[in-house]
């Protein structure tokens, strides 16, 4: 076969058809140098690259990335992408971004309710909980929850679903309604649908405790939890009248509850029972003071509890419990917890307070401390004053966003002085 043309000497440093620059080309230009390295130098150190927005815009194209991931196709990646972005969001409190993307955001949390597998429905219902506290009492937030309010309902109500997937329905239902705000009368009739879920775990008509396995216990704990959250939202005054107008489970039905076989379940009817009593109470002094007879000593039974056959971290988490519920019942005080963050303290002096600040915990985790600081809406749920946290960012903050932007800034020079030198190192060889 013929073999091709041999190169030339010219043509061995041909690139795309053309050939390199001549000698005189190559020539070094004083004053082309000099103009390149003094813009590269200002462009360097004029003090405009502010680290703190660097990284802003970094996590923002990440975010952006994990967005396009909630419609790919594969149903694990869209899962993984649903807890990535919960993460991001609990970690840092970015509203104006969620507020720009609430459409796209709302979509893709809506398809995987209805066509997801169990993990994703779980992860979405999570993420729908989190944008809402990210939004706050902003419309869009209302929004969100007007339109996943029935997807939820439905798929927590849905006797052939997951009992994981339907107590994460029943969860995301109570926290969204509790940090929107809703009408009063649609959370009673929320609460209705709630306590259908949980009053599985009634007393039979015989009186003995229902068999239920452990995944829905924890799914009928969910709902009671869900139930617990939005009952604090209720005016004290009506109390009386909406238990006797059966809007509301009566104290016999809850107390029922304290005989279920989980654990969960009991801690949450012991919340429930406080909570009832705190704002039923403050209508009326002598609230129920029959009934409260007879539950002292249930709940005396179960904060002494010694049973072997419960495990000794459960036995342990439920005397704990139920000796604040007991004390309160029998005294009407409240244990108070003081909670630390940024050089001042949260006092959770009232059963309300505790109920919400743990809602609050279970989603947000110790990034908590954050939100107390940044989080208008959770300000204003604990009526945290703005003089309380005037001094946002700590010391040890203040040193570590420093240490950074001097590491930024170094990187910067370093990297434009290393090309400098490198353009001037070629030219010097070629003179």
């Amino acid at each position: 076969m013929p073999k091709g043309k041999k190169k030339g000497r010219s043509d061995r440093h041909r690139i795309d058809g053309s050939l390199q620059t001549s000698d005189d080309d190559s020539f070094p230009n004083d004053n082309m140098s000099v103009v390149s390295n003094f813009s590269e130098s200002c462009s360097v150190d004029d003090g405009n690259n502010d680290p703190e927005d660097f990284a802003q815009d970094q996590l923002e194209d990440k975010l952006t990335e994990i967005i396009d991931g909630l419609s790919q196709k594969s149903s694990q990646g869209r899962t993984n992408c649903f807890k990535s972005f919960s993460k991001a969001l609990v970690k840092k409190y970015m509203p104006s971004y969620i507020k720009d993307r609430t459409f796209t955001l709302s979509d893709c949390i809506e398809r995987s309710l209805k066509k997801g597998a169990a993990d994703e429905k779980c992860a979405a219902a999570e993420l729908a909980t989190v944008i809402c506290v990210q939004l706050g009492t902003d419309p869009v937030g209302e929004d969100i929850f007007r339109n996943l309010r029935p997807i939820l309902l439905a798929t927590a109500c849905d006797g052939s679903a997951s009992s994981r997937v339907r107590g994460q329905c029943c969860l995301a239902l109570g926290n969204i309604a509790f940090l929107s705000g809703g009408d009063i009368a649609e959370n009673l009739i929320l609460m209705q649908q709630l306590e259908s879920v949980f009053s599985g775990s009634y007393l039979k008509g015989d009186g003995s405790v229902p068999n239920t396995t452990p995944e829905v216990g924890a799914m009928h704990a969910a709902a009671l939890n869900a139930w617990a959250l939005l009952f604090t939202l209720i005016v004290p005054g009506n109390i009386g009248s909406l238990m006797n107008a059966k809007n509301l489970p009566s104290l016999d039905q809850i107390s029922d509850l304290l005989e279920s076989a989980h654990l969960e379940v009991r801690m949450a009817a012991g919340e429930a029972l406080a909570l009832v009593y705190e704002l039923g109470r403050e209508e009326d002094e002598d609230f129920e003071e029959d009934f409260a007879v007879d539950l002292i000593e249930t709940l005396k039974q179960l904060a002494t509890d010694s049973h072997k056959y419960r495990a000794k971290k459960d036995r342990k988490q439920q005397r704990a419990t139920f000796r604040d519920i007991l004390l309160f019942i029998e005294e009407d005080t409240v244990p108070e917890l003081r909670i630390k963050f940024n050089k001042e303290s949260l006092v959770l002096d009232t059963w309300v307070k505790r109920k919400q600040y743990d809602a609050l915990c279970n989603i947000l985790g110790p990034s908590i401390n954050n939100h107390l600081v940044e989080n208008d809406l959770i300000k204003d749920i604990f009526q945290i004053e703005e003089s309380e946290v005037e001094n946002r960012i700590p010391a040890y903050a203040q040193n570590q966003m420093e240490r950074f932007k001097k590491k930024v800034l170094n990187a910067a020079n370093d990297k434009a002085r290393t090309l400098s030198r490198a353009k001037n190192r070629d030219k010097r060889s070629d003179f």
